[in-house]
């Protein structure tokens, strides 16, 4: 790395999440497995753990197991924007599944995003949570055009409050001349997720869940008559009713179903230094989420004190090294703030994001074995909200149901969780984005 792109790092420049700084990851005791339990949830971000709170509340013995430390995946490394992000629109929608379920589907979003408010309120979780909105820019003025004409013809489109910003007045959100206009969604919100995975771990555990982290799944066998299973892991074997997989983008070989239907996808974040509130501020003067309608994602806010920039994209596939990433991020960052080409870095970080090839979650059962995956990105109200409803589902609660239930979770030839086709899907992505399309 040459010493001009070295020089955006600050000295105390960390390779870790922001968020983490805040929240440190838990440690908890590394207590002996139970033989047996009635559930055993494998994945400790936002979908286990919403499952676990709902069994265990439902009187299920419940374990929760992670290879990793607790909340170490992508629930405590995201940018923290709460949305309804299903992302097919509803013509899409509608041409591969019909206008009612494409309605309803899309009515989960809106669901997912009015529950986890209630959620956070109800739980007493201290995330700072704040509804404040997401601006989503155009980056040409075509894909303006085009956002007025999806809005228009959404059939719930009063229901989403949402609303224009022509170029001219797009001061009053975002101070850059990048974007010509953009919409504003005024009920997204925003919080800090490491708060608000601990805040779930602390209700899962109050609710007696027993929660082991460094103990990998390595296999799942049934068990005769359709009594349950027998689940080997690294620190020995326990026998449970049911089975939960809640691994998103760190879907792997244990469940080789799932794993040919989940695409791993690298999510890379930097913080800027400390700007101070006043100039941070003038950036993003209504601290909304800010996104874009470019394919290759960007998406960014304030930190919560609004004193940072987080920001964050798609810049790698599969790159690890933060350090390289950073770097790609900052001269993002700097195409749509110039104000900010000699600000420095100091946190930058990634996580794997598990999307779909129909770009909508998916939950249910295969093979007795239950399974939420698949967000597409907007895994923190996703994730809780399906998390939640799958956990009433293990308990046979009608309320469990979704739209999502039966929908069919497809794979492709050849793909087996090593996505061959993505370098030429983003190269190609990336040229329609560059000419404007």
């Amino acid at each position: 790395m040459d010493s001009i792109r070295s020089n955006i790092f600050a000295s105390d420049f960390v390779a870790r999440p922001y968020w983490w700084g805040g929240t440190p990851r838990p440690h908890l005791a590394l207590d002996d497995l139970p033989p047996k339990v009635d559930v055993l949830v494998i994945g400790s971000g936002y979908t286990g753990l919403c499952a676990s709170v709902q069994t265990a509340r439902g009187g299920r013995s419940t374990l929760v197991i992670d290879a990793e430390e607790i909340g170490w995946g992508c629930s405590s490394r995201n940018g923290g924007q709460v949305s309804s992000s299903i992302k097919p629109d509803f013509a899409r929608l509608s041409k591969q599944h019909g206008s009612d379920t494409a309605r309803q589907v899309l009515k989960e979003g809106y669901r997912a995003l009015a529950w986890i408010g209630d959620f956070i309120r109800e739980e007493g979780i201290a995330c700072d949570f704040r509804v404040t909105g997401r601006f989503h820019g155009a980056h040409t003025p075509r894909h303006y055009e085009k956002l007025g004409r999806r809005l228009n013809s959404h059939p719930d489109g009063p229901a989403l409050g949402a609303h224009l910003v022509p170029r001219s007045e797009q001061s009053s959100e975002i101070s850059t001349d990048f974007y010509h206009g953009g919409l504003v969604f005024q009920k997204h919100a925003s919080l800090d997720p490491a708060a608000y995975h601990q805040g779930i771990l602390d209700r899962v555990l109050a609710a007696g869940v027993r929660v082991v982290g460094y103990c990998p799944a390595l296999s799942i066998e049934a068990l005769p008559r359709g009594t349950g299973f027998r689940i080997r892991t690294g620190r020995g074997t326990v026998e449970a009713r049911d089975v939960v997989v809640a691994t998103g983008g760190y879907t792997g070989p244990l469940t080789p179903w799932q794993q040919r239907r989940v695409i791993p996808i690298g999510s890379y974040i930097i913080a800027t230094e400390d700007l101070g509130i006043e100039r941070a501020s003038c950036l993003i003067p209504m601290d909304r989420n800010i996104t874009d309608s470019r394919r290759v994602v960007v998406y960014y806010r304030l930190s919560p004190d609004r004193r940072r920039l987080l920001f964050g994209g798609r810049v790698s596939l599969t790159e690890t090294d933060t350090r390289v990433s950073a770097p790609r991020l900052h001269d993002q960052m700097t195409v749509i703030f110039p104000q900010l080409k000699d600000t420095r870095v100091t946190h930058s970080w990634m996580g794997f994001v598990g999307w779909t090839f129909a770009h909508v979650p998916h939950l249910g059962q295969h093979n007795g074995v239950w399974y939420s995956l698949g967000y597409c990105g907007s895994g923190i109200s996703l994730a809780s909200y399906f998390g939640t409803r799958l956990g009433q589902q293990v308990l046979g609660l009608k309320e469990g149901r979704t739209a999502l239930d039966d929908l069919p979770f497809r794979t492709r030839p050849f793909y087996h969780g090593k996505p061959w086709f993505l370098s030429a899907s983003v190269w190609w992505y990336g040229q329609l984005d560059r000419i404007g399309i």
